[in-house]
């Protein structure tokens, strides 16, 4: 099971630059001793992360490999954030953390599979290696949260259904963290019902990394990766490709992928840089409708980002950042009919702060972002000579287009006290797209520490998402979208309590999101097309989970059971009207069940295997096809268990391994009409050098 920190992320770093007994100093207002040689490690281990969200959490990074006492001190005394960096014990919000050990031991070949074991998150994929995954938190949607890499935001604004379109490999990612409930006064509007940050590896000495893979489907995979570090500077270069025949009708796919970071750490400050491009064409059977079994698409994505931060008391940190996306749609394949072209730009600029004073830390921050689609379908009709040519798809012309810049400032006071913590700020939010009037979203957190491992922790926030151009815009002779949609609005509570020691974490929360204009996709009737409609709609639920790291447990024992874990959510929905909906294709159709297990054990020296079950049961349904015409009836959803395993042969230069997504070949449908695949073998290897 993946462990959950009481955490903060935040793309800002903190750095120990002198020692100080006054009441706001970092180790002092822990309330607790600290030894000069655990504290030497730490500020030494704090100096490599090239982010604010890659250094949030560098002593869970190596915590996570520790056995010994001085360790798990180490964990105690991570530097992690809100708008302003805190120790990680001093933190009020939840963030799962899935650890470098933890997604080397797992049965995945992409982010997304390792956010199925996440307690809270709901993961619907219409294609096998996350080919298009919607990824969302305490049931919402997938359009209700924010992605980052390395605390730069990659949401699309043409879809969420294409957010989740990654540039880097496994073997990139450091660490994932994330954060459930509102979060839009420190991520931004997107950050409506949580965030999820992907840390990417920083070199810690130059070398090698090659893997390779391949298995059921004619699936075949390789990747390598790069790095050198030399004085002031580290970086790596990666590159992968992996294609199928897909498992099932009519899905085969191939992507590509490359990523690139950067790092030069002078004396008064650092420079940090990342680029990556992902490129994908698939087939898509009954991805948008079972009436065409014959559906293909292509997207491609290119991203890229630079900042800074000094160094000193008073922390700046300017980031600025570029991503393009495109996407090419087609109804039937090698047809015009039904045919859409699409190309979706970002760009933004954001500066943030923090001071520390005898009060706590005070931190603020100021971003712009401006988003823009040229599209065949969406936005607004463009003038004949106004049209630009679709590159490679001559003569023909991107024919609409729409465009909208935000502006957001926000200011969060921390109060720190031995046994408490107190974080409060609001965000200023402001749209063209709306109108040019801000609005504030505020937030409180809270967390009481009554003994040792104890945490008791509350949080209230306010949230708001701005509808995308294709909720707008979409038209089709089944989909017609709303240029009337307001933007969604929450207000989210979470209480809870966690107690963690030497291995062994369990904790329990509670959630409530109150929403209002929350936007689906509706058929009112069964003749009906779908619609992008909004309605007032809450979800409330609570979580429980137990972990237990036998490694940090008993530390001086070569144990048979590594880890152990299992975790359980519940959720509940409450629409507030009485309009009848015959079928809902997001808002509605949400986890009432997740329950998910792991195992961790050796079987015979380097030989170690790890096992993963999940059982969920989806409300909803879908409709009925029939010689590819609905028959009018919706079958609902079926509740399913998917158990996954993985065999390793590990050594410090290499790895051999054997997995199995969907071991008891369980047919299920998920999303749709979309009929998942059954057994999925993988073999391969991995060497560094």
């Amino acid at each position: 099971m993946f462990k959950t920190k009481l955490l903060r992320m935040r793309p800002e770093t903190l750095r120990f630059c002198r020692f100080t007994r006054r009441s706001y100093a970092a180790f002092s207002s822990l309330g607790r001793e600290i030894t000069t040689g655990v504290l030497a490690v730490a500020i030494v281990s704090a100096a490599h992360f090239q982010t604010a969200a890659a250094q949030s959490l560098q002593g869970h990074a190596q915590a996570d490999k520790a056995t010994t006492g001085t360790e798990r001190e180490l964990e105690e005394l991570s530097v992690a954030g809100t708008l302003a960096p805190l120790a990680a014990l001093q933190q009020a919000r939840v963030v799962s953390v899935i650890t470098a050990d933890e997604i080397q031991r797992a049965a995945a070949t992409t982010v997304n599979d390792l956010l199925k074991s996440v307690a809270g998150v709901d993961v619907r994929q219409r294609g096998g290696f996350g080919i298009q995954t919607d990824i969302s938190i305490d049931g919402g949607t997938f359009d209700q949260i924010t992605i980052l890499v390395n605390g730069i935001p990659i949401d699309n604004p043409q879809t969420g259904h294409l957010t989740a379109d990654f540039p880097f490999n496994l073997s990139d990612i450091k660490r994932i963290e994330v954060l459930e409930g509102a979060a839009s006064r420190v991520y931004g509007a997107a950050a409506f019902g949580g965030a999820i940050n992907i840390v990417t590896q920083t070199p810690e000495a130059s070398g090698l990394d090659v893997g390779a893979a391949g298995g059921s489907y004619g699936t075949a995979m390789a990747d390598a990766r790069g790095a050198l570090r030399k004085g002031m500077f580290a970086g790596s270069l990666s590159a992968a490709y992996v294609r199928s025949d897909g498992g099932t009708d009519a899905s085969a796919f191939a992507r590509q992928n490359v990523w690139h970071t950067g790092r030069l750490d002078a004396r008064g400050a650092s420079v940090d840089w990342q680029a990556g491009y992902t490129g994908k064409r698939y087939d898509a059977n009954t991805f948008y409708s079972a009436a065409y079994p014959n559906q293909w698409e292509s997207n491609s994505r290119f991203f890229a980002s630079v900042g800074a931060e000094t160094k000193g008391r008073v922390v700046l940190r300017p980031v600025v950042y570029w991503q393009r996306s495109t996407d090419h749609f087609q109804l039937t394949r090698h047809s015009s009919a039904g045919e859409n072209f699409h190309r979706a730009d970002v760009m933004g600029a954001r500066v943030g702060g923090h001071v520390a004073s005898p009060y706590g830390r005070t931190a603020f921050s100021a971003e712009v972002r401006h988003e823009g689609i040229l599209s065949s379908n969406l936005g607004r009709p463009l003038d004949n000579h106004l049209q630009p040519s679709i590159p490679g798809h001559a003569p023909l012309r991107y024919a609409r287009s729409d465009n909208r810049t935000g502006v957001s400032y926000g200011v969060e006071h921390n109060l720190l006290l031995p046994r408490f913590t107190l974080s409060a700020g609001v965000a200023a939010h402001m749209n063209t797209a709306v109108d040019h009037r801000f609005r504030f979203y505020p937030g409180v957190d809270m967390s009481v520490r009554p003994g040792a491992g104890f945490r008791l922790f509350a949080s209230w926030g306010m949230g708001f998402r701005l509808p995308t151009f294709t909720d707008l815009y979409y038209k089709s002779p089944t989909q017609e979208g709303n240029r009337g949609l307001r933007p969604e609005e929450t207000q989210s509570s979470s209480l809870g309590v966690e107690w963690g020691r030497n291995g062994v974490r369990t904790l329990v929360r509670g959630f409530y999101h109150r929403g209002r204009n929350m936007i689906d996709w509706v058929m009112y009737d069964a003749a009906d097309i779908y619609h992008s409609a909004s309605f007032n709609l809450d979800n409330l639920g609570w979580q429980a989970q137990a972990d237990v790291d036998f490694r940090r447990l008993l530390p001086d024992r070569d144990i048979y059971v590594q880890s152990v874990g299992v975790a359980y959510t519940y959720v509940h929905q409450r629409r507030h009207d009485a309009q009848p909906i015959f079928k809902s294709n997001y808002a509605l159709e949400y986890l009432r069940h997740k329950f998910t297990a792991s195992l961790a054990h050796k079987i015979y020296g380097p030989v170690s295997v790890s096992w993963a079950f999940r059982w969920q049961d989806r409300m909803g349904g879908y409709v009925e096809y029939a010689d590819r015409k609905a028959t009018g009836r919706i079958v609902g959803y079926k509740p399913y268990g998917v158990l996954d395993a993985k065999l390793m042969w590990t050594k410090p230069r290499y790895e051999v391994f054997v997995e199995a997504q969907n071991l008891t070949a369980h047919r299920y449908i998920d999303h749709g009409n979309i009929p998942q695949p059954g057994l999925w073998l993988m073999a391969g290897a991995r060497w560094r050098m």
